[in-house]
């Protein structure tokens, strides 16, 4: 069958099943937007910047488990998408960017609008691709998917010179969708056995690949088998419920008392689809030095990488814990769970019964279901949040956690509902954040997307000023900021409710309108500007020499 690249687009990604896309028009994608007009079966949402089309991509598979898919135009269309691909990448986030460029004899020439995107992208992808014939089009475009959702998944990229959108080829339908061999090694159960059956001080580490892989069911049974209690990184938050009795919460640089005392004294060490951040480590020489370490990773790039194993495992976290779970004895380790029990106990006596932020998050979960998605910028607001909301259910916290995106928790949270339209999706944010892209407030009002952004405003970069008055004597450079009057810019774009808060009773209420409304809507919170996060380990410090209070 004959038909133009932009109908082979069309049929490819129907194909691959995709049925909303995010993006914004330009003059090197105009005829694929020509063929989207035509096209029922996939939804486009046009957000209000291409970082936020990026972002909302990214939210859609985080939310969903499939591949996210945004577009841009050549240029600064398509560098608009760098930093939410960068997001993607870290967090390892199966997200396809189709851009346009100019026609394929204008490359290299500096034509209007032409950038290298290939160049620049290269290193925040885990694969990109430029067309030029349009007889390529179906092959690449299976493939860039199939990159996108295998193995570890990213971001791939797709540029498409202008000129084969309306070139014809013959077309036929692949067979089905391409799958991308991963290598992968065997499970060395033997030793496995021998060091969980000989470990008296277990601890699980809870990795964002157990959240990739579908695995909290496996997390859970493989805790509950050994009697180990799980440690979370910020994006395994949600993996394990966190009022389960081997909870410890997260850990690292604003982890638990529980969680990095335990690691601190632990004799094995299983750690599922983490990379070792140095949020999570500090010192990396003294992190879990008593410890015997399994590490089990899709990725054999992160295997040893930043902590030595003693034992690895390259493969799938589900597949691989179906296995050794039906191969570890059944253990009781009474005297240690107690231990870390207390220490968390321990953590909880240190926080104020006043303490504004954790008594909203209480509140945020007495009045919304477990299935309720939060999304979060990054900062402050971001580590209260994975702190004291009690998730209990995976894929209900998106956040950004390699890259620190500020800016990406409105867009993320777009695309988290126009994926999930029957789920509440909460956006969490600081006022240095919402200032980034609140832009996407018009993406909200135009789509009915009913997204209640809970604004935790301290006039103030709040993390970056904790650091200046924990490490630089209070000098606060540039990190204090005006009074912004968000209400009325809420409004303004058409928000239903737009209220402003000072205390948790006053939110309570706040919410419950919000939440009536089934519009999008804004609270927004005051919140001291000297209110920190703790605890807190400072940076390169060893994780069990944590701050608990500051006088």
């Amino acid at each position: 069958m004959q038909m133009t690249g932009v109908q082979i687009i069309m049929e490819c990604l129907k194909r691959e099943g995709v049925n909303t896309v995010f993006g914004y028009p330009g003059g090197k994608v105009i005829k694929l937007y020509d063929a989207l007009y035509d096209e029922p079966a996939i939804r486009h949402i046009e957000t209000a910047h291409e970082q936020g089309a990026s972002h909302a991509a990214d939210g859609y598979a985080r939310a969903t488990g499939k591949v996210g898919v945004c577009i841009a135009t050549s240029g600064p269309g398509s560098t608009n998408l760098v930093t939410g691909l960068a997001t993607a990448y870290m967090d390892s986030i199966p997200v396809v960017a189709i851009t346009g460029n100019v026609p394929a004899d204008l490359l290299g020439r500096d034509s209007f609008q032409e950038v290298d995107i290939m160049g620049v992208t290269m290193p925040i992808t885990k694969h990109n691709y430029q067309i030029q014939k349009v007889e390529k089009i179906s092959d690449v475009f299976r493939e860039a998917f199939a990159f996108a959702r295998s193995g570890r998944p990213g971001p791939v990229l797709i540029d498409v010179t202008s000129d084969i959108f309306t070139q014809t080829c013959e077309y036929t339908p692949p067979e089905g969708p391409l799958e991308i061999p991963c290598k992968l090694s065997d499970i060395p159960m033997e030793e496995i056995r021998e060091l969980v059956s000989k470990a008296e001080r277990p601890v699980i580490l809870a990795g964002g690949g157990v959240v990739l892989s579908g695995a909290e069911d496996e997390l859970f049974e493989l805790a509950e088998r050994i009697d180990a209690p799980v440690a979370c990184s910020l994006m395994a938050v949600g993996s394990f419920p966190s009022d389960h009795r081997l909870s410890m919460g997260m850990v690292g640089m604003h982890g638990t008392k529980a969680s990095n005392m335990a690691f601190q004294t632990c004799d094995l060490l299983i750690v599922l689809g983490a990379r070792f951040s140095d949020r999570v480590t500090g010192d990396p020489s003294t992190f879990a030095s008593h410890a015997k370490i399994i590490q089990i990773d899709i990725a054999a790039s992160e295997i040893n990488k930043n902590i030595p194993a003693h034992v690895h495992v390259i493969q799938d976290i589900k597949c691989a814990l179906k296995h050794i779970i039906k191969e570890v004895p059944q253990m009781s380790h009474k005297e240690w769970v107690k231990s870390v029990a207390e220490w968390r106990r321990e953590n909880d006596a240190h926080i104020p019964a006043d303490h504004l932020p954790r008594n909203i998050m209480r509140t945020i979960d007495e009045l919304v279901g477990e299935d309720t998605i939060i999304v979060t910028d990054v900062g402050q607001h971001q580590m209260w949040t994975a702190q004291y909301f009690p998730f209990k259910k995976h894929n209900t916290f998106l956040t950004s956690g390699g890259l620190g995106t500020m800016g990406y928790g409105l867009g993320a949270a777009i695309g988290a509902q126009c994926a999930c339209p029957d789920k509440r999706v909460l956006h969490i944010t600081g006022d240095g954040c919402l200032r980034m892209n609140l832009n996407e407030m018009a993406t909200t009002v135009r789509y009915n997307l009913p997204v209640v952004t809970i604004l935790l405003d301290n006039q103030a970069l709040g993390m970056v000023r904790q650091w200046q008055t924990l490490f630089f004597g209070g000098r606060y450079s540039e990190t204090t900021l005006p009074p912004l009057d968000f209400c009325a810019i809420a409004k303004g774009f058409g928000y239903a409710l737009a209220r402003k808060v000072n205390n948790a009773d006053d939110f309570r209420d706040a919410l419950k309108e919000a939440l009536a409304t089934h519009k999008p809507c804004l609270i927004h919170v005051e919140i001291d500007r000297d209110t920190m996060v703790l605890p807190m380990v400072a940076p390169g410090a060893s994780i069990d020499n944590i701050v608990m209070s500051i006088s």
